[in-house]
């Protein structure tokens, strides 16, 4: 029986931090050479990190990444190693996977399909691959993809399984957003149906900026059953033996390659056979027995949470932070982003500042002390009244007076949000602690925040999450608590900035399951008005929730980095121009 071990190192590298994750990568290997590993997988662009962005364009980081590929080269001997890097021949810079193997390089495979959606930008540094080598260890052939290559039916994938490859390997950097996991698993499988080969799948670990990856390797056999499966956001190598006689046993039963062999003239010449040394199974030696590890995948709910508690930790640690701040107001909002921080870095690490005004109820002052002393959190309380009253007594008396005779709205509404931003701030700069700014996806999709106010931070943990889906991830996160560490008052009272007397979110809102239906279209779906209108809702509450929207754009432009768990993040993912005389029209609104 021929069968390869292969060793899944599913790991969190830094953007940019070469020596650092070189270093990381050798220890690694070392690990699964003790554990018997023939064939070992790292992620897309382990060695510089991804997305490196513009950091692509320095030359010097380009020749950094090719010498530590020498180390890793040397390192090499008894295994193959396939690990992902920028490499540059004379003509242009690739993202590359380099199949590695007793010292040496045996091939280099340039990815083909460059994604330049969403938060990708690869044609913006990369060009693009032409030949989908297949590399033959001593009879057995191996196919190399990296990333979106094996999300398309027809590509490298499988012209290399018509060229024989029965273990098709695909490394990658896929960046996690909510139900993701799910869909990329059904796709493994069927790549592995459809080309009866084994498919192994090593994704990236960690969070960089505003992405979170989810890691979630996996391995499938040529019937589409699940072999392995590393855990979802947290490192492991991934150990399993893929038996590949099954894959010529199966392949004289299922005629349907055959037919697609009629292509085979044409995908030869960009899918050539590279002939390596043998894998090293094929030497005498002993080696321990391995278990397949085929971890539990996360509800939909808890996946999200997690999502976001590694994107905190990474964020804050690779930035070099050790502590960070957030106003408690007693609101759900920052309840839920507390906790998150906490679950994060530890209760040690979090401090929470209460900043109450003359508008500040009673029990949303109690619930922010409740909560800190649930988390166990530093709390301090800073009242913003003083302050406030000089700043209207500034604005309304002499010399000039320039608020005089109007009456109390917004604008003073804002004043304390600002004290608010200036206080956490003023602590930031202190003693060093970074500022997580606590407003979600809803409200900053409708500019329900104040510019330099609540929005001020240097990380917005949940800027990316709906306010429907943050009231399901703190009553999740107290279902996994045993106990309300979210104080139940905190979940059941109505939503409120406390920002004038028996002021409710719904004064100047719908209510947030209507809101976040209509923002999940016109946002994420991109439905036009009519398409909205015509799935049930208001059309006049429709045009004001896309104006809002729309108009909001500045505000959004402004706001901190945050973590992007849904299909159309804020930021670097939904791109619209601040100037923009472009709206939507409802005709059935005027009616």
């Amino acid at each position: 029986m021929r069968s390869v071990r292969l060793a899944l190192a599913q790991m969190n590298f830094t953007v940019g931090d070469v020596e650092g994750n070189t270093r990381r990568i050798l220890e690694w290997l070392e690990r699964a050479r003790e554990q018997g590993a023939d064939l070992v997988l790292f992620p897309e662009m382990a060695i510089s990190g991804y997305p490196a962005e513009d950091l692509l364009l320095k030359p010097d980081f380009i020749a950094a990444n090719a010498s530590a590929l020498e180390r890793i080269q040397a390192a090499s001997e008894g295994l193959v190693v396939i690990v992902g890097l920028p490499w540059a021949d004379d003509y242009d810079v690739y993202n590359t996977a380099a199949v590695l193997q007793d010292g040496r390089v045996v091939g280099m495979y340039y990815k083909h399909f460059l994604p330049n959606y969403g938060v990708f930008d690869e044609d913006r540094y990369f060009g693009r691959g032409r030949v989908s080598p297949v590399f033959d260890f001593g009879g057995d052939r191996v196919g190399v993809s990296i990333c979106e290559d094996i999300w398309y039916a027809s590509g490298p994938p499988q012209w290399q399984a018509l060229q024989g490859a029965e273990l098709l390997v695909n490394i990658s950097a896929s960046p996690y957003t909510r139900g993701k996991g799910a869909d990329r698993e059904r796709m493994l499988a069927t790549r592995a149906v459809d080309n009866v080969a084994f498919v192994a799948y090593c994704n990236l670990v960690g969070g960089q900026d505003e992405l979170v990856f989810d890691g979630w390797s996996v391995v499938y056999g040529p019937d589409g059953e699940l072999l392995a499966r590393g855990p979802a956001f947290e490192e492991a190598l991934v150990m399993v033996d893929v038996p590949l006689d099954q894959v010529f046993r199966r392949r004289l039963h299922d005629p349907r390659s055959r037919k697609d062999r009629a292509a085979l003239d044409s995908v030869s010449e960009r899918t050539p056979i590279i002939e390596a040394h043998p894998l090293r199974r094929s030497r005498a030696f002993p080696r321990p027995e391995v278990t397949p590890q085929i971890a539990t995948a996360p509800d939909p709910v808890g996946e999200v949470y997690q999502a976001l508690v590694l994107g905190v930790r990474d964020y804050v640690q690779k930035n070099g932070f050790s502590t960070v701040l957030l106003g408690l107001s007693g609101g759900i909002d920052s309840s839920l982003t507390a906790a998150i921080a906490v679950d994060a870095l530890g209760s040690e690490h979090v401090v929470g500042v209460s900043m109450p005004s003359r508008f500040s109820s009673a029990h949303s002052q109690s619930d922010a002390r409740d909560l800190a002393e649930n988390l166990g959190i530093r709390f301090l309380t800073v009242p913003i009244e003083q302050p406030f009253a000089a700043m209207l007594d500034a604005l309304n008396g002499p010399p000039h007076a320039p608020f005089a005779g109007t009456q109390f709205g917004v604008a003073e509404e804002n004043i304390q949000a600002r004290l608010r931003g200036v206080i956490l701030m003023a602590l930031s700069n202190k003693f060093g602690w970074l500022l997580l700014s606590t407003g979600n996806k809803s409200e900053n999709a409708v500019g329900y925040a104040t510019l330099y106010g609540d929005m001020a931070g240097g990380f917005a943990v949940i800027k990316d999450v709906p306010k429907t889906l943050v009231w399901e991830l703190a009553r999740w996160r107290n279902e996994q608590a045993g106990r309300d560490l979210i104080p139940e008052s905190v979940i059941i009272k109505p939503p409120s900035a406390e920002l004038r007397p028996n002021q409710l979110d719904t004064d100047s809102l719908p209510p947030y399951e209507i809101l976040d239906a209509i923002l999940h279209m016109y946002i994420e779906e991109d439905r036009s008005g009519e398409e909205i209108v015509a799935a049930g809702f208001d059309p006049a509450l429709v045009e004001r929730v896309i104006q809002m929207v729309d108009r909001n754009e500045y505000k959004r432009r402004q706001a901190a980095p945050g973590i992007k768990i849904t299909v159309r993040a804020f930021g670097k993912d939904r791109r619209l121009p601040i100037t923009n005389r472009y709206r939507t029209r409802i005709a059935s609104s005027a009616q």
